[in-house]
C-alpha cells in the first residue's frame, strides 16, 4: 500500500517541484539525473530522442532513485499516453492542445472510466505502485498528473475551457513555441514582455480553476523566476544543455 504523497499531492506541497528533462536516448543518462537532486525527471519523447522502448528502460532506474517519471509524448499521439502510464509514469505532457477536443482525447487515454476510458494493463505500473489490481483501479486517476500543453494563440483563448475539461489536470506552458505563435512567427524569445504577460494570464486562470501549472525553463536562473510567479512544476535545460554546460565549464576551467 502507498504511504508517499501521491505526484499530485507533491505538486500541491507548497514548494515548486523542479525537474530534469531528457532527451537523450541512453536510459543510464534519465538514471543518473534521477540520482541528482531534482524532484523528478521528464522523458522528451516529442522532440527528443527517446522512444517507448527507451522509457521502458529509464523508468525503473528514475524510480529506484525515489523519483517519478514523467513523459511528453509526440504530438496528437494520444494513445500512447496509456501506454506509458502502464509503464509506470507518474505524469504525461501532452504538446500542441489547441482544441477542447484535444484535451478530451488526452484525458481519455489517460484516466480510467469514469473520468476517461483508459483501458486496462497498467502492469509495469502496478510493480512500481505496490498496489494490486483492485487498489490501482481505483487509485490511478488521482496518482497521476495530465498536462495540456499550451503553446499556441489558440490554445491560449481557449485556456479556461481546456482547463474545465475533466480528467485534465493542469497546463504545462511552452514559452519557446508560445512566443513563436504570439510573435507571427518573427522571433524566438520566450522571456518576452507578450510571453510574460500570457504567462501571468495562464496562471491567474489556472488557479482560479484550482489545476496545475506547468513550465519549461532554459536555465537554473529562469527556473527561479518562475517558480516564484508560482508554477507548481518547473522543468530545467535539458540532459544536452547540461551536457554541453559542464563540458565548457571544464575546459574553461583547463584552460585558465
Amino acid at each position: 500500500m502507498l504511504t508517499d504523497p501521491s505526484f499530485p499531492e507533491r505538486l500541491r506541497g507548497g514548494t515548486p517541484l523542479l525537474t530534469a528533462w531528457c532527451g537523450l536516448p541512453d536510459p543510464t543518462t534519465a538514471g543518473v539525473l534521477a540520482r541528482e537532486p531534482f524532484d523528478a525527471v521528464v522523458l522528451d519523447a516529442q522532440h527528443g530522442s527517446i522512444d517507448f522502448a527507451a522509457a521502458l528502460q529509464a523508468i525503473p532506474l528514475i524510480a529506484a532513485a525515489g523519483k517519478p517519471a514523467l513523459v511528453r509524448i509526440p504530438v496528437g499521439d494520444f494513445a500512447s499516453a496509456s501506454r506509458y502510464l502502464d509503464a509506470g509514469v507518474s505524469g504525461v505532457i501532452a504538446p500542441m492542445i489547441n482544441t477542447v477536443e484535444d484535451a478530451r482525447r488526452l484525458a481519455g487515454f489517460t484516466k480510467f472510466p469514469p473520468v476517461g476510458e483508459r483501458s486496462w494493463g497498467a502492469y509495469g505500473a502496478l510493480s512500481l505502485s505496490g498496489l494490486d489490481a483492485g487498489e490501482y483501479l481505483q487509485k490511478a486517476n488521482g496518482l497521476t498528473a495530465t498536462f495540456a500543453m499550451i503553446e499556441t494563440r489558440e490554445a491560449l483563448g481557449l485556456v479556461d475551457d481546456i482547463l474545465a475539461v475533466p480528467g485534465i489536470d493542469g497546463i504545462f506552458i511552452g514559452p519557446s513555441d508560445l512566443s513563436i505563435a504570439l510573435s507571427g512567427g518573427k522571433g524566438l524569445d520566450p522571456t518576452s514582455a507578450e510571453v510574460e504577460k500570457a504567462l501571468d494570464h495562464a496562471l491567474s486562470r489556472a488557479r482560479a480553476a484550482d489545476k496545475l501549472t506547468a513550465i519549461y525553463a532554459v536555465s537554473g536562473a529562469r527556473a527561479a523566476e518562475l517558480a516564484r510567479k508560482g508554477f507548481h512544476m518547473v522543468s530545467i535545460g535539458s540532459d544536452i544543455s547540461m551536457l554541453k554546460a559542464g563540458a565548457h565549464a571544464a575546459l574553461a576551467a583547463a584552460r585558465a
